[in-house]
């Protein structure tokens, strides 16, 4: 079973193109199913039955763990399953009809445009690494990139006369991600500085650099979030992911539309950006009392 486990997670990577993050999920998820199997002593892939499915998630619910966490692991087995099913392995799924509770999803955690202002200003301009870090902010909340996006830009990806960058988004998709004024003037205050590590050979095109001149990593950039969120005195929690969840709704907040801002986040499928749909309601009493022939009037009550 291992074998196979090894098998699909290198299928993914060429075939589907899937981030390290995300093998790296898979591969801890398929751990802990081979660990169970091997404690219910399923010796193979073809012993797996429909009854072992429904111990395995009562071994996840009986951990208490997080809804969605259940769920991404409960994804990572039907994934393999699959797979396994294609290859001929097994005859037949033993996931089909596995039934488990239907979650609400939660809403997006979204910062001020306050708070944003004072995460973006965090920063010690006067300092290289701080010239660095305000353009990984900027950036992060102007084109709303995700970590690994960010990360594996290249300075030639980078277009800041006309204020685009070509990302390489899930799946290895590429789309072009606008950048406003202010991030294309950090981006060109931090190119331009001269305390600039020299990059590494092996990192010659990178755009982000650690001190050391190698690309930043996603976990620098999750630390260097983490660390500004704090000087900011934001009271909560936030992550890059956050910046990508508050550009979008900003976008909504401000006018708009739910396509242009579904390009723009590199989702495939609308019903994915429609999350973020999650105005205030004092915008949507505003826009209601703006549209609506008969909302705004008083009308003066006749007395009897």
């Amino acid at each position: 079973m291992r074998t196979h486990v090894d098998q699909f997670l290198r299928q993914l990577r060429a075939a589907r193109g899937a981030s390290e993050h995300t093998l790296r999920a898979y591969s801890g998820d398929l751990d802990e199913f081979l660990r169970f199997m091997q404690a219910q002593e399923v010796a193979d892939a073809a012993s797996l039955t429909p009854r072992t499915l429904r111990d395995f998630l009562g071994y996840l619910d009986d951990r208490k763990l997080a809804r969605t966490s259940i769920q991404r692991k409960m994804s990572s087995v039907r994934s393999l399953l699959r797979y396994l099913l294609r290859e001929g392995v097994i005859e037949s799924d033993p996931s089909t009809g596995l039934r488990q509770r239907r979650r609400s999803r939660p809403l997006p955690s979204v910062l001020s445009e306050k708070e944003i202002g004072a995460l973006l200003d965090a920063p010690d301009s006067s300092r290289a690494r701080g010239r660095r870090d305000r353009a990984i902010l900027e950036l992060l909340y102007s084109a709303g990139t995700r970590v690994s996006e960010t990360v594996g830009l290249d300075v030639g990806d980078v277009d800041l006369e006309r204020g685009i960058a070509r990302v390489l988004g899930k799946g290895g998709k590429e789309r072009l991600a606008a950048i406003g004024s202010h991030a294309t003037a950090a981006l060109a205050t931090y190119l331009t500085d001269p305390e600039r590590p020299k990059a590494k050979e092996s990192d010659a095109d990178a755009l982000f650099l650690n001190q050391r001149g190698g690309r930043l990593t996603t976990r620098s950039l999750e630390r260097i979030v983490e660390r500004y969120v704090n000087e900011a005195g934001i009271l909560r929690h936030a992550t890059p992911h956050t910046l990508r969840h508050s550009f979008a709704t900003h976008l909504l907040d401000r006018g708009a539309d739910l396509r242009s801002v579904q390009e723009l986040l590199g989702h495939a499928h609308l019903v994915t950006t429609q999350i973020y749909t999650h105005v205030s309601i004092e915008r949507l009493r505003e826009i209601y009392e703006k549209a609506h022939p008969r909302a705004a009037a008083k009308v003066e009550r006749s007395r009897p």
